[in-house]
C-alpha cells in the first residue's frame, strides 16, 4: 500500500467506526475501578512503503520491561489523550509534538494491569528527527503497514496465567515479540484499512 493509498483508506467515511467498540485484555478479575487513563500514540510513517513506530521498552522498567508498545502512558490532569500521546512521544522516543498529523481516536482498549488507553492514529512524514531516552526504550523500530494488511500474519497463542489459560494476539516479527495490548490495537488497525 502506498502513502496515497493508505491516505485514501483513512479519509473513507466511518473509517474509525469499522474498528468497532473497543477491545479488553483476557485478563479476568481486573478490579481497578475506576480505570487508570492513559494514550499511546499509533504513528503510520509514510514511507514509499509505509509502516508502524513502535518501541521496545527499557529492561530496567518496573512494569512492561523489554515488551514492545506504542509511545504512550498514563494521562495528567486536564490531559487530553492527544496531548498525553504526543507527549509521552516526545519524552520518549524525541518525537516533537508537532510532527505527527493526528487523524483520530481508535476504540479503546482495555488492560488486564488496570489502565484504559484510548489509541490516537497519527501520520509521520520521513525524516522526522527521535532520539530514544534510554531510562524508558530500548529500542525504536518499525513494523512493516504489509504485515499489518496480511490476514495471516496475527495468531492467537494462549498461557496459563494466574491460575487461569490466557488468549492474546502475536504479530510475527523477527527480532521481537509484539503482543498484548499493542497486538491488540494492531489487530484493529488492520481489520479498519482492509476494509474497503
Amino acid at each position: 500500500m502506498t502513502p496515497e493509498q493508505l491516505a485514501h483508506r483513512l479519509a473513507r467515511p466511518g473509517f474509525f467506526d469499522a474498528m468497532g467498540p473497543g477491545s479488553a485484555d483476557d485478563a479476568a478479575g481486573v478490579s481497578q475501578v475506576p480505570l487508570r487513563q492513559a494514550a499511546v500514540l499509533v504513528p503510520l510513517v509514510l514511507h514509499r512503503a509505509p509502516a508502524i513506530l513502535l518501541t521496545r521498552r527499557a529492561a530496567h522498567l518496573s512494569a512492561h520491561a523489554g515488551q514492545v508498545a506504542f509511545p504512550g502512558g498514563r494521562l495528567e490532569a486536564g490531559e487530553s489523550p492527544e496531548e498525553a500521546a504526543l507527549r509521552e512521544a516526545e519524552e520518549e522516543v524525541g518525537l516533537p509534538r508537532h510532527w505527527p498529523r493526528l487523524i483520530g481516536r481508535m476504540p479503546r482498549h482495555q488492560t488486564g494491569a488496570g489502565y484504559m488507553v484510548t489509541p490516537v492514529l497519527g501520520l509521520l512524514e520521513p525524516g522526522f528527527p527521535m532520539m530514544p531516552d534510554p531510562s524508558e526504550v530500548a529500542e525504536a523500530f518499525e513494523f512493516p503497514l504489509a504485515t499489518l494488511l496480511d490476514p495471516a500474519a496475527p495468531r492467537r497463542e494462549s498461557k496459563e496465567w494466574k491460575g487461569r489459560m490466557r488468549e492474546y494476539w502475536v504479530w510475527p516479527h523477527d527480532r521481537h515479540f509484539i503482543w498484548g495490548a499493542t497486538a491488540t490495537i494492531l489487530v484493529a488497525l488492520a481489520q479498519a484499512l482492509r476494509e474497503g
